[in-house]
């Protein structure tokens, strides 16, 4: 944990001691810009914006990550950004993971800088050889203000003239090299990382303050969250889904992802819904190929696409509303609530089957995975996925690839607790002194029976939660999600809620444990605690009780002992 913290910290302190640029409030023209948006922004898009800004405007480098549902206007929100960079005469780099993407992104951006002085560069590999060159040699002279671009945009002959804003798409989806230049690429410019459900690297960061997060939670108007199921892989579900899609005049991803018989699928399809027209794509065909077969899925020539998961980021189709996944079982879970997004983008209601092989015994994480995906079938819950792919996968090595190891063995919120005590050692920030645990030693039968919670991970987790309790707040916000999650809870659980009640308000006073020994409560008060009594008022307050209640010392601690067998 030392090593990654002093790592992480050079990182940061870097960041936070290098002074980047500071962009100029909203001009005339970006309010402009703003007001030519055709829907109404969400209040949670509102709030990001300001965020953003503020932070471009301050000269300390941006790093924030913008966590928001696929679909929930997230690059509208970028695009703005991009927009108030420009307006102060800098550059922007918009880099996204796949070409397809790129086209889609670079149609989307043109249309919406319409009518404005601004001029915008593609760079993927579609772009024929001259294209490329021109959008370089734009980007070197200044003449092009953004461009966006796949990782060629990390290529050694890509130089910027002034580069301002980097915005990234997707950051999980980019390999350790890639990454490793983008380190490079951002020491000292603002940076807005989007993401549709974060890897549980780059949230933890954000978790434990390195990086500043911004999430919109809410949906655009009428949207249906996707109908999830997860289920055995038959003909006859298959048929039932697809004929079920084109009757209604939709499109359906199939989502297959072994190349070498990607064709016979495709194929074996065809001959269950005669009626749909099927043709497949994936990463191993020529850029041709795969550009020419998305665009006639896009404009409607076919009505089933076979695909690997070159679909998995940010293919926008909004005719697309079923989606089948084949092998669910054997894909990490923010990709499987990536594939999920790519369903239900217009306003009608989506549907997603996760399909595993029958007869088939799934391992215990594919059946969390699943099962959590299930789970969060609301709009908006990118951001519980990664959390729960947090406790699934372990936090990752922070800085490396390392996904496992001394995470598992101490748990997530034991191991954040120590990196951010380490980082703020670093940071020489004086640690409070950890007020110590205050011990409950009560005869109740207080624990969380298996006919509650039955999965032994989920138990330990809210166990984990109710030690972590420090206020009243956070355990009105426990009970409530208990309640949300788990329904109404059984005495025993009834009896963990009193003691953290109990814990919550032990630790303001100073006690330091609360031991029952057959018909005695004792409470013991820590030293300091002790100094301050009033033995008058105390004396007072226990004379109410006779013989029920008594004081004394214990060294130099206050012990106040309470007979309960007559009250």
């Amino acid at each position: 944990v030392q090593d990654i913290a002093e790592d992480l910290i050079k990182l940061y302190a870097e960041r936070e001691a290098s002074k980047g640029y500071a962009f100029s409030p909203d001009t005339e023209m970006q309010r402009e810009f703003e007001a030519a948006f055709p829907y109404q922004e969400t209040e949670d898009q509102l709030r990001s914006i300001e965020e953003i800004k503020r932070d471009m405007e301050s000269d300390k480098p941006m790093d924030r990550l913008l966590c928001g549902d696929v679909g929930y206007g997230k690059t509208e929100v970028a695009l703005r950004a991009a927009f108030k960079a420009i307006m102060d005469g800098k550059q922007v780099a918009f880099l996204v993971p796949t070409t397809i993407l790129a086209q889609q992104h670079y149609e989307t951006v043109r249309e919406r800088f319409q009518g404005f002085p601004i001029n915008v560069g593609l760079l993927n590999r579609f772009r024929t050889r001259k294209q490329q060159a021109e959008t370089i040699k734009g980007l070197k002279d200044g003449t092009i203000d953004m461009v966006i671009g796949t990782h060629r945009l990390l290529s050694k002959d890509v130089q910027f003239k002034d580069l301002g804003l980097l915005i990234l798409d997707e950051e999980q989806r980019f390999g350790v090299t890639h990454k490793e230049k983008i380190k490079q690429l951002k020491a000292n410019i603002d940076v807005l990382t989007l993401t549709a459900t974060p890897i549980p690297r780059t949230l933890h960061m954000s978790m434990i303050g390195v990086r500043d997060l911004s999430i919109i939670e809410t949906p655009p108007e009428n949207r249906f969250p996707v109908q999830t199921y997860v289920m055995e892989y038959t003909p006859e579900l298959i048929r039932e889904a697809i004929e079920r899609e084109l009757a209604r005049d939709g499109q359906v991803f199939f989502l297959y992802n072994r190349i070498e018989d990607i064709d016979a699928k495709a194929e074996e399809i065809s001959q269950l819904v005669p009626e749909a027209r099927v043709t497949y794509a994936h990463g191993r065909m020529t850029e041709n190929e795969l550009e020419s077969t998305m665009l006639a899925f896009l404009e409607g020539q076919y009505d089933v696409l076979v695909t690997t998961t070159i679909i998995e980021t940010g293919v926008d189709i909004p005719n697309v509303n079923t989606l089948i996944v084949y092998d669910a079982d054997r894909m990490g879970l923010s990709q499987l609530y990536q594939l999920r997004g790519r369903v239900g983008r217009s306003n009608r209601v989506a549907y997603a089957y996760f399909t595993y092989r029958k007869d088939k015994v799934l391992n215990e994480d594919a059946e969390k995975r699943l099962q959590a995906i299930k789970e969060f079938t609301e709009l908006g819950s990118g951001f519980k996925i990664a959390m729960r792919d947090l406790s699934i996968r372990g936090a990752g090595n922070i800085l490396g690839a390392q996904q496992h190891g001394f995470i598992d063995s101490v748990g997530f919120d034991l191991y954040s607790q120590m990196l951010k005590e380490a980082i703020e050692k670093r940071k020489g920030i004086k640690q409070e002194e950890a007020k110590p645990e205050v011990t409950i030693d009560l005869e109740v039968d207080a624990y969380i029976p298996d006919t509650y919670i039955s999965d032994g991970l989920q138990k330990i987790d809210m166990y984990k939660r109710f030690k972590a309790v420090e206020t009243m707040e956070d355990v009105e916000a426990l009970r409530d999600e208990m309640l949300d999650r788990f329904g109404e809870y059984p005495d025993e659980v009834a009896y963990l809620f009193q003691i953290a009640e109990i814990k919550v308000y032990a630790k303001q006073i100073g006690v330091e444990s609360i031991k029952q020994q057959k018909q005695q409560i004792e409470i013991l008060f820590d030293e300091n605690a002790s100094k301050d009594v009033e033995i008058q008022r105390l004396s007072k307050i226990g004379g109410q009780y006779g013989r029920l209640f008594g004081f004394g010392m214990e060294g130099s601690k206050l012990k106040i002992v309470l007979y309960i067998k007559e009250l």
